[in-house]
């Protein structure tokens, strides 16, 4: 029996995958459950695995091709590969081969949704076309290509006699030193995004500073009865994530996010943790944080962090956040601006703690200070909005009783 490998569902909003990795030549024997293929989306990336043992009778989309959900990507056959038994006569005789059909050629060749698109955006004929794929089939680079080729060939107009500036002389070395390689669905996701929040959303960042002594001191009177009683280590984060949460109860409208002409106020609390993976930044979110406990947090915190560095996380951990934390202190940043994450409307920065003078009851003193970011969308958040909240974090992490006493 034979198996369509189908591309599955791919989460929210998301219907297109890259076809980043096969792990199995056609020929190979496969095991149940053993991944077959790595898919790419804009968010995250994941692993087609084999519905039953058998082997890879062939690859229908190459590596690099763009598929849709449901698009079949190859297929497999169930058992070792070994030929079945032929079949006899009653006289035990071998039976007579049974003649195949002969396949009739398609008119059109087929083609990957992706490379379609391009081709009738462009007015193409696909018959014209070279295919340089399995079987002569047409790659998203074969269609580019065509299209490069008349800019190419096309011959100079003739120009002015002007005395042009000499060249700069370019060493064979130099080109060679240097390394060409296609941007990840996943980077071009994050980087079109980015693009999106700055042409999109009215962009401003406030500043505020906190001084982190009584947090830091906290955790480490506790730290380790925290960690023996709940299996984890208490960090800064899950005081942060709690200080966000009580903020956006007293200023909702950085919970909230623009919907056309309406303003959409969420009643609840999805925080996006910034998390750097090796496939790139990516944001896992706290599901209902307001309802978590510190041990809770730190819990998830460190899961969804595993998860991320594994390449394991699902487009249900990445999706429906209402409101962001990045921390660039972990890498040394002492500032920064970070960019919103849309649709959302504001994002904290969290940075660097640095033991710095200040006066503290009208007296020099040096303590552990943390500068803090908010940077937040002004179509939808008032600058004093934006003001209050920071400061309402800043309180909550000077004086984190405050966050027991829901003051």
């Amino acid at each position: 029996m034979t198996f369509d490998i189908t591309v599955p569902e791919l989460g929210e909003s998301v219907t297109e995958a890259t076809v980043a990795k096969w792990f199995k030549a056609p020929g190979e024997a496969v095991a149940r459950d053993e991944p077959l293929v790595e898919l790419e989306t804009d968010k995250v990336a994941l692993e087609v695995n084999a519905a039953s043992a058998g082997v890879l009778a062939d690859i229908v989309v190459a590596e690099g091709e763009d598929v849709e959900v449901g698009a079949v990507l190859g297929h497999l056959t169930e058992g070792n590969g070994a030929k079945p038994p032929e079949k006899t006569n009653g006289d035990g005789r071998a039976a007579a081969p049974t003649a195949k059909p002969t396949a009739v050629p398609a008119e059109e060749p087929v083609l990957s949704p992706a490379v379609r698109k391009l081709i009738e955006e462009n007015a193409l004929d696909a018959g014209a076309i070279q295919g340089s794929g399995k079987d002569g089939r047409i790659l998203k680079g074969d269609v580019l290509k065509l299209l490069e080729a008349p800019a190419a060939e096309a011959p100079a107009t003739e120009a002015p006699a002007i005395a042009e500036p000499a060249e700069a002389v370019i060493e064979p070395t130099q080109t060679a030193r240097e390394e060409r390689v296609p941007m990840s669905r996943l980077r071009q996701r994050v980087a079109e995004r980015l693009k999106q929040a700055q042409n999109t959303a009215a962009m401003l960042t406030t500043f505020n500073e906190a001084d982190m002594h009584n947090v830091m001191a906290a955790r480490t009177e506790y730290r380790d009865a925290f960690e023996k009683k709940h299996g984890v280590r208490l960090g800064f984060m899950s005081f942060f994530v709690k200080a966000a949460i009580a903020a956006l109860k007293d200023i909702p409208a950085v919970n909230a996010e623009i919907d056309g002409t309406d303003i959409v106020y969420k009643n609840y609390y999805h925080i996006g943790v910034a998390v750097s993976a090796p496939q790139g930044l990516v944001v896992p979110v706290l599901r209902d944080a307001d309802m978590m406990g510190f041990a809770e947090i730190e819990k998830r915190i460190a899961a969804l962090g595993a998860k991320a560095r594994n390449g394991k996380l699902s487009m249900a951990d990445l999706s429906g956040g209402t409101f962001t934390i990045s921390n660039g202190g972990v890498f040394g940043s002492l500032m920064s601006t970070p960019i919103l994450n849309p649709p959302q409307s504001g994002i904290l920065g969290m940075h660097k703690i640095q033991q710095r003078p200040i006066a503290v009851g009208g007296e020099m003193a040096i303590r552990p200070m943390m500068y803090l970011a908010l940077s937040y969308d002004h179509r939808l958040i008032d600058g004093s909005q934006a003001v209050t909240f920071l400061v309402r974090i800043k309180e909550c992490i000077e004086a984190p009783e405050r966050l027991l006493l829901d003051l």
